[in-house]
C-alpha cells in the first residue's frame, strides 16, 4: 500500500490505483458520523458555569510593572517625571478608580472587567477593518495534492465547517482544555472523572490534573455572525436560525440552504453541485458592493443607510445572517508567500466581505484561508476551529476527485441583486481606486531562519518565544539605534469572558542585550549567553502573568475608560509621555503557530510601525512582516532580522 501511494503521490499511479486510494479514504460513516465532527463524552460548555473569573490585579503591582516596562523607552529625565505621575496615581485619581473598577466588577460577576470595554474599543473605532484589524491564517495544502483544487478543497472546508457547527451546537464538540501535563490529563479517565462532576465544579476537578479548561463563550459568535456598521459605533448581529451559506464569485453575491429544516447537512453531492454551478459563473460584478467593507466605518455605515434605503435590506440581513461567507477567488497563489499573504491580507476588495465573522477563502489553485473579524473574539477561538476543520476535512473528505456533482438543489441557488443608484456606483468606484492605492503602499516582507527552531531553544533551556522577541528588538535596534512600544498579544481565555493581555517584550534586560550584541565591545559568547538566559527568565515571567490576568496593559485600559466615562477628567498618566509611546505600537507581534498553520499575519497598527505575523517550528523560525513603505523600512528590518537570528544562534549552539 506504502508503494501505491507514493506513486500516486508522484503521479505515476493508474486510474485503477488512484480510484482504489479514493475508495480507501471515504470509509462507510454511521449517521452521527457524517453529521458531527465530534461526539464528546464531556458536554462543550461542562467547564463554563465554574471558569474562574478573570481577576484584577492589585494597583500597586500594576503601577510597578508599567514603570519597569516604560523604562528602555524613555530617557532619564523622563522616566523620572513618568515616575513622579505614576506614583502619584497610585495615592489619588487610581485609587479611586480602581475602587470603582473593583464595585463594577463585583456587580457584574457573570462576565470579566474587560470585556465589554475591550469590545467596544473594537465597536468605536472608525478606521477600515482590513488591514487595520482583520487578520489571517492559511491552511497548509491538503496531504493528498489532487484534493487541491479549488472546487474539492471548499466543499470539504465547508462540510467540515457544518459538522464543527453541529458539534458545537449540541453540546458535543471537545471541550477545549490547556494540558500542562497532557500524558497525565488528556485520557478517558480524565474525561470520565471530570465529566461526571457537577458544572459547578468540574473546573477543580480539571485542576487537579494540572488541566485548564478555557472560555468557549466567543465560539457561539463564529457562524451566523457579522458586525454591522452604524454612525460612532457598530454592533454586532446574530441569528442562529439561518442555515444558508454565502459565496462570493467575481464580486457577486449567493446564498443556499447547506442545512435542512431538521438541521441536517445536506447531501456533500448537492452541495458540491452548488458550488460548481456557481464557480461557472464567467460574468464579473460591474459594480461590486463588497468593496464598500473596505471603508472607514462611517462611510461605510452612511452607504449602507443608503443601500437599506433603496430596497436592499432583505439582501443584507441574507449577508449579514448567513452562517458564514466563502470567497471563491480567480487568483493563483503559485507558491508565492507575498502573493499568497496579498490574496488573503487584502486582495481588491471585491470579492470580499469584511464584516463578516470570517470568510474562508479559496483561491483558484486550491490554497484555503480565513480572514476573520477581530471584535467577537480572539485566535483561540478561530484556530481551534481552523485546525478541527483542517484534521476533518483532510483525513475524512466527503468529496474527491470522482465525485460527480448532484444538480437537483441547483436551483435554489439564490443571486443576491442589488439595487444601486448613481451615489452608490461612484461611491463603489472610488471605494475601490483608495484601497488600492492603500493596498500598494503595504510591502510584505518574509523571513525564514532554518539553522534552528524549538527544539534547539528547549535543548538550551530557552524560550522559544523569547528567541523571537528577542530578535525583534535585537533588529530593531540595528535598524534605528533605540527601543520601542512592543506588544506580544497574550490569550486570558483561561478566565470567563477573557480576551487577551499584553506582553511587554521590551524589558531592561533585552535593552542590555541589544547594546551589548550592537555595540563596538561585543561581550564573550558566555556572557551573552547569560544575558539570553535572563531575558528568557524575565520574558517567561512576563508571559505566565499576562495569561494568569497580571498584566498591566488591560487594568490600566479599564481605568482609563472609566475615567473618560465617569470623571469625563483623564488622570495626567494617560497624557504623560510614557502611557503614549508604549501604547504606540511599533513592534506588534502575534503568533499561531500550528502544524496546520501555512502562515499568518496581518498590517501594522500604527503607520510608522510593523505587523509581525511568526512562527516556531521544531527546526525552523518565521515571520511575515507587513509594513507601510515611506512610512518604515519593511526591507532593512527583514534584513536586519535575519541577522539578528544569526547572532543568537552563534551564541546558543
Amino acid at each position: 500500500m506504502f508503494r501505491q501511494l507514493t506513486k500516486i503521490r508522484n503521479g505515476r499511479g493508474t486510474s485503477l490505483e488512484f480510484s482504489i486510494h479514493c475508495a480507501l479514504r471515504r470509509r462507510r460513516h454511521t449517521y452521527a458520523e457524517d453529521q458531527y465532527l465530534q461526539i464528546s463524552s464531556v458536554p462543550t460548555l461542562h467547564f463554563q458555569p465554574s471558569l474562574p473569573r478573570l481577576p484584577i490585579p492589585e494597583l500597586s503591582k500594576t503601577c510597578d510593572r508599567y514603570l519597569r516596562s516604560v523604562k528602555p523607552i524613555l530617557s532619564s529625565s523622563e522616566y523620572e517625571t513618568t515616575e513622579k505621575i505614576t506614583k502619584e496615581f497610585l495615592l489619588n485619581d487610581g485609587a479611586a478608580l480602581h475602587k470603582h473598577l473593583v464595585a463594577s466588577d463585583k456587580a457584574n460577576s457573570h462576565t470579566s472587567y474587560i470585556s465589554k470595554p475591550w469590545t467596544d474599543v473594537y465597536f468605536s473605532d472608525r478606521v477600515p477593518l482590513p488591514l487595520n484589524y482583520n487578520p489571517i491564517i492559511v491552511y497548509i495544502n491538503s496531504s493528498e495534492p489532487s484534493f487541491n483544487s479549488q472546487l474539492i478543497r471548499t466543499t470539504n472546508l465547508l462540510i467540515s465547517s457544518l459538522r464543527f457547527l453541529k458539534s458545537l451546537r449540541a453540546n458535543i464538540l471537545e471541550p477545549e482544555v490547556f494540558h500542562l501535563n497532557p500524558k497525565k490529563s488528556d485520557t478517558p479517565f480524565f474525561r470520565t472523572f471530570t465529566g461526571l462532576l457537577p458544572s459547578s465544579i468540574s473546573w477543580y476537578g480539571a485542576y487537579m490534573f494540572n488541566a485548564y479548561p478555557l472560555d468557549m463563550s466567543q465560539y457561539k459568535h463564529l457562524f451566523n455572525t457579522s458586525r454591522i456598521p452604524e454612525q460612532n459605533k457598530d454592533r454586532l448581529f446574530h441569528d442562529a436560525s439561518k442555515r444558508h451559506i454565502l459565496v462570493m464569485h467575481k464580486g457577486h453575491f449567493y446564498v443556499f440552504d447547506v442545512l435542512d429544516q431538521a438541521g441536517n447537512i445536506i447531501e456533500p453531492s448537492k452541495i458540491l453541485g452548488c458550488l460548481k454551478y456557481i464557480l461557472d459563473q464567467k460574468t464579473p460584478a460591474e459594480y461590486p458592493i463588497g468593496v464598500l467593507t473596505t471603508l472607514d466605518r462611517n462611510h461605510w455605515a452612511k452607504l449602507r443607510g443608503s443601500l437599506e434605503s433603496l430596497g436592499n435590506s432583505e439582501a443584507l440581513g441574507l449577508v449579514d445572517s448567513s452562517l458564514f461567507n466563502i470567497s471563491l477567488d480567480d487568483e493563483n497563489c503559485q507558491d508565492d508567500i507575498e502573493k499568497t499573504t496579498r490574496l488573503f491580507l487584502h486582495a481588491d476588495g471585491t470579492n470580499r466581505w469584511f464584516d463578516k465573522s470570517f470568510s474562508l477563502i479559496v483561491s483558484a489553485d486550491g490554497v484555503a484561508g480565513l480572514n476573520f473579524e477581530h471584535s467577537w473574539g480572539d485566535g483561540v477561538a478561530v484556530l481551534r476551529y481552523f485546525q478541527d476543520t483542517y484534521k476533518d476535512s483532510d483525513t475524512k473528505p466527503v468529496i474527491h476527485p470522482d465525485s460527480k456533482p448532484d444538480n437537483s438543489i441547483i436551483s435554489s441557488v439564490k443571486k443576491l441583486d442589488f439595487k444601486l443608484d448613481d451615489n452608490v456606483k461612484s461611491s463603489i468606484i472610488k471605494a475601490k481606486e483608495d484601497y488600492k492605492k492603500t493596498c500598494n503602499s503595504l510591502q510584505i516582507d518574509f523571513s525564514q531562519f532554518e539553522s534552528f527552531g524549538r527544539n534547539l531553544c528547549k535543548k538550551k533551556g530557552v524560550s522559544p518565544d523569547l528567541v523571537m522577541q528577542l530578535a525583534f528588538q535585537v533588529a530593531y535596534d540595528k535598524l534605528a539605534g533605540k527601543q520601542v512600544g512592543t506588544y506580544e498579544s497574550c490569550s486570558t481565555a483561561a478566565f470567563k469572558h477573557g480576551r487577551t493581555e499584553t506582553v511587554r517584550p521590551c524589558t531592561i534586560e533585552t535593552t542590555k542585550f541589544c547594546k551589548a550584541i550592537n555595540g563596538p565591545n561585543k561581550p564573550s559568547v558566555d556572557e551573552l549567553k547569560k544575558a539570553i538566559m535572563e531575558c528568557s527568565t524575565k520574558h517567561s515571567n512576563l508571559v505566565k502573568e499576562a495569561a494568569m490576568g497580571q498584566g498591566f496593559d488591560r487594568h490600566l485600559f479599564a481605568l482609563r475608560t472609566i475615567a473618560q466615562n465617569e470623571n469625563n477628567r483623564i488622570p495626567a498618566i494617560f497624557q504623560d509621555i510614557a502611557y503614549k509611546r508604549i501604547n504606540h505600537n511599533i513592534l506588534s507581534t502575534s503568533t499561531l503557530t500550528s502544524p496546520t498553520v501555512m502562515l499568518g499575519g496581518f498590517g501594522p497598527v500604527v503607520k510608522d510601525g510593523f505587523g509581525i505575523g511568526y512562527s516556531i517550528l521544531d527546526d525552523k523560525l518565521g515571520a511575515i512582516v507587513t509594513s507601510y513603505r515611506g512610512q518604515s523600512d519593511g526591507a532593512g528590518f527583514q534584513k536586519s532580522l535575519s541577522m539578528a537570528l544569526q547572532d543568537i544562534y552563534s551564541i546558543l549552539k
